[in-house]
């Protein structure tokens, strides 16, 4: 069974790519979130595959990074979610966000990904919370420092992107911090107030 394909790039559509090796045109369906790393037409690319082969059907599916496809391999462990509706999900959230949003717990924001029902939620977390197959470049940014992640995964469940809420967040509560006021607050009361405030700052 084969890695990877490596040849040039003749079209992208949407989950959509088209790669030519030694002229064979390979029809690869791939997620949008990976499709966008991918170089255009007449570039040369790389890509990670996987090969769905039933009695009745053959389909490759594609990957900018061996950390989408890890992603895939583990949305397939889900009961009810099947190769396409893996790549739909993923179609429809960056990985390192996704990634987020299942290590924290957080249900709310999972139930917001297009594609992801209630139920579907709930399996998820049941089947890849703390197991997920993470590349080394996802374990650093798991890694970041960053403080009030729930703050931080509250706002990507808003649709903002992970690491301008992180720089955000972080640049907050460090200027916060030197606020008595907000020193003497619950915890809940920092997250609220950091909170609030991102979502001015991120809204501008």
């Amino acid at each position: 069974m084969f890695n990877s394909l490596t040849g040039t790039v003749t079209e992208k559509l949407p989950q959509k790519l088209y790669l030519e090796t030694n002229g064979i045109e390979w029809d690869i369906t791939i997620p949008d979130s990976s499709l966008e790393k991918v170089p255009g037409p007449g570039e040369k690319a790389k890509i990670y595959v996987y090969l769905q082969h039933t009695d009745q059907l053959m389909n490759l599916f594609g990957f900018a990074s061996q950390n989408d496809r890890s992603l895939f391999f583990d949305l397939l462990k889900v009961d009810g979610i099947g190769p396409k509706g893996a790549v739909k999900i993923m179609s429809s959230i960056d990985s390192r966000n996704l990634v987020t949003i299942l290590d924290s717990g957080d249900i709310g924001a999972l139930e917001k990904v297009p594609g992801v029902g209630k139920k579907t939620a709930q399996k998820m977390l049941l089947q890849l919370k703390g197991k997920l197959s993470l590349s080394e470049d996802t374990i650093v940014v798991r890694q970041k420092n960053v403080p009030y992640q729930a703050v931080v995964t509250g706002l990507i469940g808003m649709g903002y992107d992970k690491r301008m809420a992180e720089d955000v967040v972080c640049r907050l509560a460090d200027e916060m911090l030197k606020d008595s006021s907000f020193a003497g607050l619950s915890d809940s009361a920092k997250e609220d107030t950091i909170f609030r405030k991102a979502v001015v700052e991120l809204a501008q």
